[in-house]
């Protein structure tokens, strides 16, 4: 009996094992690329100052996620930590108190939030969407295993692998070696309002990484109710981003 050949769609949901270990320095060559891609980072688009939510991986904390947020309030955001300690899983804790932290920004700034997840961080900001639309403007998400946190949910992902947006304008942020999380499980199915971006990039550097952070930058400054498909600009250009089937790829 012959072995049949994998479908793209198991491959693009199984993570090669040897990329597992190069995560470290793959990452630690990332977050060098930062200080010397500042000159370009500089002219990447400026925000309305809508407040911006980001939300650490798993086992990371506000650390992780402290050159992100440097960079975004450069580019004139209200950032904010998540201000729950190290992400330990959707335990009760995390769930009551990232419920807080959504209830009091939202208060805080009379307007809705832009929420901006890092692997799990992306699953927690899909679900606050999908629970409080009305006090989401955008979710970007990096890396964030959404296809198989929506199949734990019992909700079905579209025929390739990608999971279903949650009805706020949708970036999905995934690399093809991403040594943690299965690129194909990092995709949200195409809409009016969703797209997924692919970049080259470690899992544990996409957020430090020039290119991601560009393209961040780039999606929370379109106005709110304008919503558009990601068009490759400024040093996203030097990423060679365009369109494909279900998605626009890149590098970084």
């Amino acid at each position: 009996m012959q072995d049949q050949p994998d479908r793209p769609r198991d491959v693009a949901l199984r993570r090669p094992g040897y990329l597992l270990g190069l995560e470290i320095p793959r990452a630690a060559v990332e977050a060098a690329s930062v200080v010397p891609a500042m000159p370009l980072l500089a002219l990447a688009p400026r925000g309305d100052g809508h407040p911006v939510l980001v939300l650490p991986g798993l086992a990371a904390g506000d650390l992780s996620t402290r050159v992100l947020r440097a960079f975004l309030r450069q580019r004139n955001y209200h950032v904010h930590a998540w201000r729950l300690g190290r992400n330990l899983g959707p335990n009760r804790a995390t769930v009551e108190g990232l419920r807080s932290r959504v209830r009091e920004l939202y208060q805080r700034h009379g307007r809705p939030m832009s929420i901006v997840g890092w692997s799990l961080g992306g699953v927690y900001a899909v679900e606050i969407a999908q629970a409080a639309p009305d006090v989401v403007r955008q979710v970007i998400t990096l890396g964030s295993p959404l296809a198989v946190a929506a199949n734990l949910r019992g909700q079905r992902a579209d025929g390739r692998g990608a999971a279903a947006p949650p009805g706020v304008p949708t970036t999905a942020i995934y690399s093809r070696s991403d040594g943690v999380v299965p690129w194909g499980a990092a995709r949200v199915a195409p809409s009016r309002i969703s797209e997924s971006i692919e970049v080259r990039s470690s899992h544990i550097g996409l957020g430090l990484n020039p290119t991601v952070l560009w393209i961040i930058a780039d999606r929370l400054a379109q106005p709110e109710g304008s919503w558009k498909p990601y068009q490759a600009r400024g040093l996203g250009r030097l990423a060679s981003v365009a369109p494909a089937d279900e998605t626009r790829s890149g590098a970084g």
